[in-house]
């Protein structure tokens, strides 16, 4: 993973596959500066290069959201972002984060469609028969996942679980507010001519045990979006589903590299198009 870059006032705190945290060295600020890199990572591993600007255009896509639901109480707070990562920061206030990704999908597809296959369930709930990978589910499911610790892979698991880690008020209000931020991303999305197949959200709590959303949020990184006239009129699985976001990267890797040892260089192709993809997706939503 690359190095973290160094900020002049600001501590690092900690780096992800794609973003890095920073504390003010000032004892009195207790923000975290959030910094989204142009990292990108599939099958668990940061890959090289990385997608230029990609970090500007997850940034601009979070804020943007975070605009257009801002009656729901989130991480932003003011302030003057440091000049050396204008455009790819934000400014949050500290939370306590919990460790639920809080994942809804409208539609069927990726790991829920492998499930479905398998079981006719998508992480456990069951779905009726016939669906094909790609269909719109009878309404959306809330799907949660635990968020592992570094290093280790997240786990999908049942609402009880849910309830079990954060108590049952809780697990209600993380549900109740991920599908109702969800329809209305999902509503938002389809005035654009776009399908938000699937999403998933974090939250932390402040000092009052207040709710926030957090992190990035409705991003190419963090959501399945497709065209929705494409979703109608294709032919093919691959044509109907596809996503403004990294899967070209998947794709490519997952016919260039067995996952075994470290993976291959993009070739500049590959990441020439991905960013294309982010890019096309800011402009329809933001137009």
């Amino acid at each position: 993973m690359s190095e973290a870059q160094s900020i002049p006032g600001w501590r690092h705190l900690y780096s992800g596959k794609v973003r890095d945290l920073y504390a003010s060295e000032d004892p009195g600020d207790t923000r975290i500066l959030v910094v989204a890199s142009d990292r990108v990572s599939a099958f668990d591993f940061v890959l090289s290069p990385g997608i230029p600007n990609k970090g500007e255009l997850l940034t601009t896509l979070s804020n943007w959201w975070f605009d257009q639901l801002h009656d729901v109480p989130n991480h932003l707070v003011a302030g003057e972002i440091p000049d050396a990562v204008a455009g790819r920061a934000m400014l949050a206030m500290a939370l306590e984060m919990l460790p639920i990704e809080c994942v809804v999908r409208g539609y069927i597809t990726g790991s829920g469609w492998a499930e479905y296959v398998e079981s006719g369930t998508v992480c456990g709930i069951p779905l009726p028969a016939g669906l094909k990978n790609g269909d719109r589910l009878p309404e959306p499911l809330f799907t949660p996942a635990y968020k592992a610790p570094m290093g280790e892979h997240d786990e999908n698991i049942a609402f009880e679980k849910v309830v079990e880690l954060v108590g049952a008020d809780r697990a209600a209000e993380l549900r109740d507010t991920s599908l109702s931020l969800y329809a209305r991303a999902a509503a938002i999305a389809e005035e654009k001519g776009l399908i938000l197949a699937d999403t998933k959200f974090e939250f932390g709590t402040d000092a009052a045990g207040i709710l926030h959303l957090a992190d990035e949020v409705l991003t190419s990184d963090s959501s399945r979006y497709w065209d929705a006239e494409t979703w109608k009129t294709a032919a093919t699985p691959e044509e109907r589903m596809a996503s403004f976001d990294k899967q070209i990267v998947r794709d490519w890797l997952a016919a260039n590299w067995d996952k075994q040892g470290e993976p291959p260089v993009l070739p500049e192709e590959i990441v020439s198009r991905t960013a294309d993809r982010y890019r096309e997706l800011i402009t329809r939503l933001t137009a």
